[in-house]
């Protein structure tokens, strides 16, 4: 089945800001989160409502939504979409119906996952993006690049456990949570709780660890040399794969993606795969047709230019273009002529204008005007 999209979803429009988009949720979870809602669609509603808040109230996976779409989190997870259920929803369901009621509305089975369990599962690391500044022929012909940026990698100190001496959590007997009964107005609720004592691990240490401060995990600072293919253009963003913040409790590493900013050229002006040079002749140029040596990507070329060429006459210089960075194929090359007049001329340049003038130029464009004329006078 095709997915909505989340903006229709939320009913918002695509600029909308965070607060309009935590504000379009908050009304979709109240009225259709399945505890308090009788409609017999409002499960699915409801973990639709989710998924889209998950995806637009993050502003990394926005970007990557607002690019490709649902396939963006389909490659991700293997073709299931996006997996939302590490996202933690009970601040806004804490808003809605109160502290405890956030906290056995976001542990409904089946909508936003068991968040509690999460914490001693395989997680996938969280991605990156990087934007990158290119010169227009770096963009062109591909380049590499040495990057340098933040990750969080495994701490090697203590293994990403966050400590030594590890055991068995004496308060959730290892479960990570807590569970106790809730008497509300809608009734009876068993609400599971993180462990306070374990925050969700299951697991104590006699020890904090030094290095990362329990987190299991410390910032490194790295340079990558990537190699950035020909035909990127403003926007192109590539994935690194694995190149992201390091996985926890042995989950993957998230991904890095470079989006990139192409600065414009003094002469050549970009369209897709096609480039345009405007090539500037003089009149007699125009009139008597000449040959041009002229600038391409690939070195320079001789343009003929026919007689008779008018301002806005297109020369096509086919393949001279900028490959296409999926397909390889090359763009071309568009010359776009335009007859300079001058300004000013010498006397010897006017003499040779005025005695031009006295002959007949005249062709079939201006007959039609004066013949026109002649009829309305």
């Amino acid at each position: 089945m095709n997915k909505r999209d989340y903006y229709e979803v939320l009913g918002v429009s695509k600029n909308a800001d965070e607060k309009e988009i935590k504000s379009a949720f908050r009304r979709l979870a109240k009225k259709y989160h399945p505890d308090v809602s009788k409609e017999p669609d409002a499960a699915e509603k409801f973990k639709e409502a989710q998924e889209a808040y998950a995806v637009l109230s993050d502003e990394q996976k926005r970007r990557q939504y607002d690019q490709f779409g649902h396939a963006a989190f389909d490659q991700m997870n293997g073709g299931r979409g996006f997996d939302f259920s590490d996202f933690d929803f009970s601040d806004i369901f804490s808003d809605l119906f109160g502290s405890s009621f956030g906290g056995a509305f976001s542990n409904f089975a089946g909508f936003g996952g068991n968040k509690n369990s999460n914490r001693t599962r395989a997680t996938r690391g969280s991605d990156k993006i990087m934007r990158i500044n290119l010169d227009f022929e770096e963009a062109a012909y591909g380049c590499k690049k040495t990057i340098n940026l933040d990750v969080y990698e495994e701490c090697d100190e203590c293994n990403g456990r966050g400590g030594k001496g590890e055991k068995t959590c004496p308060t959730c007997r290892g479960q990570g949570t807590i569970t106790s009964e809730q008497n509300t107005l809608f009734g009876t609720f068993m609400t599971r709780t993180t462990c306070p004592n374990c925050k969700g691990k299951g697991k104590t240490y006699d020890s904090t660890c030094s290095k990362c401060r329990g987190t299991g995990k410390v910032k490194e600072n790295k340079n990558i040399e990537v190699k950035i293919p020909a035909g990127v253009d403003t926007g192109t963003q590539i994935r690194l794969a694995g190149k992201g913040d390091s996985g926890t409790n042995g989950g993957p590493n998230g991904d890095l993606y470079l989006e990139f900013k192409v600065k414009n050229h003094s002469l050549f002006e970009r369209d897709v795969n096609d480039i345009y040079l405007e090539l500037p002749i003089t009149i007699t140029d125009a009139v008597l047709g000449c040959k041009k040596e002229i600038p391409t990507l690939y070195g320079n070329v001789k343009l003929s230019i026919d007689p008779g060429t008018n301002t806005g006459d297109k020369y096509r210089l086919k393949g001279k273009g900028i490959e296409d960075v999926h397909t390889g194929s090359k763009g071309n090359m568009y010359v776009v002529i335009n007859v300079v007049i001058p300004s000013k001329l010498d006397r010897k340049q006017k003499k040779l204008f005025t005695e031009l003038s006295e002959t007949d130029l005249t062709t079939s464009e201006f007959k039609k005007i004066e013949e026109y004329l002649k009829k309305s006078s």
